[in-house]
């Protein structure tokens, strides 16, 4: 059985191992990206208004994990989302996605637990109770799971084929607005 755990950022901390156990496995990052990941997601914990959830098993093992804030300027996702949305539609488009929202960061589900429903558990717990009126994520830009998890939950395109700075990956910014619509089981 998967029971679902929220956790502050001082346990957060202490379960980096853990959560980048996951993240590894989901992901399949190459090994010289770890040691940079690890630094953000630390820094992450700092946020104003962090919250994560572990997905473990009766064992204790760490199998899915979701964190997020809320965004704030100075924030580097937030920053490079924000004037790319600004420059694509406006100030007035931004203001409306990016002024009171909740960042979800990460949402990781080991390859092994995937497609059991956990992902939508993960993602509609972290967003459950949130006091920002959007919440806003960034996920490859192709048809993949997750990008029909997020539809499902109501989250809709804000840019697509978007390309972080230093990156070539294209991925897609979405958004949509709280509490989530799609969030029923």
């Amino acid at each position: 059985m998967i029971e679902l755990r929220r956790v502050g950022p001082e346990e957060f901390a202490a379960r980096l191992d853990a959560v980048l156990d996951v993240y590894t496995a989901a992901m399949l990052p190459p090994a010289d990206q770890l040691t940079g990941r690890r630094a953000i997601m630390r820094g992450h914990a700092s946020y104003r208004g962090f919250t994560c959830l572990l997905a473990e098993r009766a064992d204790g093992r760490t199998v899915g994990v979701a964190y997020g804030f809320h965004g704030d300027p100075g924030q580097w996702w937030h920053d490079v989302v924000r004037q790319s949305i600004t420059e694509h539609d406006g100030q007035a488009r931004t203001r409306e996605w990016l002024d009171d929202a909740f960042e979800l960061a990460e949402v990781h589900v080991h390859p092994d637990y995937q497609g059991k429903g956990l992902g939508r558990a993960l993602v509609t717990g972290l967003c459950a109770g949130r006091g920002e009126r959007t919440a806003v994520l960034s996920t490859r830009d192709q048809e993949t799971a997750a990008r029909h998890l997020y539809r499902s939950l109501g989250f809709g395109d804000l840019l697509t084929g978007f390309v972080f700075p230093g990156g070539q990956e294209r991925y897609a910014i979405l958004g949509t607005p709280l509490p989530l619509a799609g969030a029923a089981p």
